[in-house]
């Protein structure tokens, strides 16, 4: 008789039936809507730099780990606001990478840099401290190669359409040189995303300047709260003009709120002249997400909706590194309540299309979910941030599947500034989804065709339409 193993034991019948489902959309072509890929890397196509400053320096997810452990991002190479010194020596920041490997066991920054030296730059050389010179000489030597250029690799990495994202106050000139190029415009490879947060966040550094350059680009009187929402809708116009479909707002929550228009222009000429607290600042976002759905009932962008990060938390690393170098911490967020507002006006019209994002992942199945199953004018955002894990992505399925199914969510969106690490990001979630449906099949909860549609479904064609690149 056989030892019982009730943690091992799995039906036999799973890894074959996820291997079937995973060549189903192992090939399908990239779909990439929603990214921060910066459009000058294809625009200019020059070659990349050394391994250290294409893969570790921008990485935030790499650095915020070794400052964990004492080691600060100035010995990474990563710029100091007040122009400080930092290490400038490639090989030394990848050895500094090497010497603390261990550091990464089960994470997906490992998963992640590993698939991208064997997949991307066909290295099979790990990376240890004994290993380091041999492993950046080898992906140093492929940068130099053209087949390693990045529309090459674009071309290589089967992507249909990458979206980059840029503020209202972007005169869109990178986009303009792919659209010359065949790269860009209405249904063209490269897109851009309508990000307006520098524009709406009251607290912003800068914000008075940012709302005047996007004036002086919309060419309107931003003096005026009137002037300030002509010139957002000129600028989306603009936007949609270079082929954009979508817009993204990043907020500290989600909350929702409709100001009279008169309430509105006084707290914006309140913010004009640096006269508004916290409060006042997250009233006006909240308003805002009223304004912006407004218009994507008039212009047809789909909206996006990524809050619930505490940015700069690590207010040391901001100060000395600035935005977006890992100091940000994920936080609790409420949507049945906050989108209330939202919802009440705009969530039955099916002209509008909300795609939700979290980092709070108890919100999934306890709020995100119903929604999403509940207006037609929702779908759940692929996880996100810190939630972009194997094990995080297993869970979403898990959770969100019985209360919105497959098709109130968006499928698969990278998010990622490391175009390197795009197709390793892609497989790794067509792989997840694969071993999810596979256990459907097993436990005979569905059939293994309508699996294999479901398959193809969640890595192409749902964000293909969702994010509406159909003319892609």
């Amino acid at each position: 008789m056989p030892v019982p193993d009730p943690i091992f034991v799995t039906d036999p019948r799973h890894a074959g039936l996820a291997r079937d489902l995973y060549a189903v959309a192992r090939d399908l072509p990239l779909i990439s809507p929603h990214g921060h890929v910066d459009p000058a890397l294809l625009a200019d196509d020059e070659p990349f730099g050394d391994p250290a400053r294409l893969l570790i320096v921008p990485d935030h997810y790499v650095t915020r780990m070794l400052l964990s452990q004492g080691i600060p991002p100035d010995r990474l190479g990563v710029p100091r606001r007040d122009g400080g010194p930092v290490e400038t020596d490639p090989r030394a920041i990848w050895r500094l990478l090497a010497a603390n490997w261990h550091l990464f066991r089960g994470t997906p920054s490992r998963l992640w840099l590993e698939q991208t030296f064997r997949t991307v730059f066909q290295v099979d050389i790990p990376l240890t401290k004994d290993t380091a010179d041999d492993l950046y000489d080898a992906i140093a030597a492929r940068l130099a190669e053209p087949e390693f250029r990045p529309r090459a690799l674009f071309e290589r990495f089967g992507i249909e359409v990458l979206a980059t994202t840029e503020s209202p106050t972007d005169d869109l000139s990178r986009h303009a040189k792919l659209a010359a190029d065949g790269w860009g415009g209405p249904g063209g490879r490269v897109i851009s995303t309508f990000r307006p947060d520098d524009v709406v966040d009251l607290e912003r550094d800068g914000w008075a300047g940012n709302v005047a350059r996007m004036g002086e680009l919309a060419g309107e009187d931003t003096t005026t709260y009137a002037g300030y929402l002509a010139a957002l809708q000129r600028r989306r116009e603009a936007f949609i003009e270079a082929g954009t479909t979508s817009s993204d707002h990043g907020h500290p929550t989600a909350r929702t709120i409709k100001l009279s228009p008169a309430d509105a222009a006084k707290l914006y000429e309140r913010g004009l002249r640096g006269d508004v607290s916290a409060a006042d600042a997250e009233t006006f976002r909240a308003h805002m997400i009223l304004e912006f759905a407004r218009m994507s009932i008039d212009d047809g962008l789909v909206m996006q909706l990524h809050p619930g990060a505490s940015r700069d938390h690590n207010r040391a690393l901001f100060a000395a590194h600035g935005r977006d170098v890992g100091g940000d911490i994920p936080q609790a967020t409420d949507y049945v309540r906050s989108l209330r507002p939202l919802l009440d006006a705009y969530g039955m019209d099916s002209r509008l299309r909300i795609v939700l994002y979290t980092l709070d992942e108890t919100a999934f199945s306890r709020e995100l979910a119903p929604l999403a199953g509940g207006y037609p004018a929702l779908f759940l955002g692929a996880p996100w941030w810190f939630l972009d894990t194997p094990d995080a992505m297993r869970r979403f399925r898990e959770s969100v599947t019985d209360s919105a199914g497959f098709y109130n969510t968006a499928g698969f969106v990278d998010d990622t500034r490391a175009f390197c690490s795009i197709p390793v990001r892609h497989d790794v979630a067509r792989r997840v989804d694969a071993a999810y449906l596979a256990s459907l099949v097993v436990q005979d909860r569905l059939p293994f065709p309508e699996a294999a549609e479901t398959m193809a479904d969640l890595a192409y064609h749902l964000p293909k339409r969702i994010f509406k690149l159909e003319k892609a």
